[in-house]
């Protein structure tokens, strides 16, 4: 633990942070597992799936959680998974 007061407060705000993006990727991954199962599975509501983990990709990447290079990437790879299907 730090002893320099401002140090302390670091410590804190990054656990709050950490906890608070751990969750924002976890719901990104929910999103693109959702997205890949209906793809596999081909049902109706694929292109839905899709576009709202695109979406959900997209916000990440605003917020600053996600790369744009690693946002560019998860999209292009799931846009081929649905094209091809």
């Amino acid at each position: 633990m730090p002893n320099i007061k401002s140090a302390k407060k670091r410590v804190l705000i990054s656990e709050a942070n950490y906890l608070r993006n751990k969750g924002y990727r976890s719901a990104l991954k929910t999103a693109v597992k959702k997205a890949e199962t209906a793809i596999a599975d081909n049902s109706a509501d694929k292109a839905e799936c899709v576009k709202a983990a695109v979406k959900k990709i997209d916000q990440l990447t605003a917020k600053g959680i996600l790369h744009k290079n690693t946002a560019a990437r998860k999209k292009s790879a799931l846009t081929v998974k649905l094209n091809k299907a």
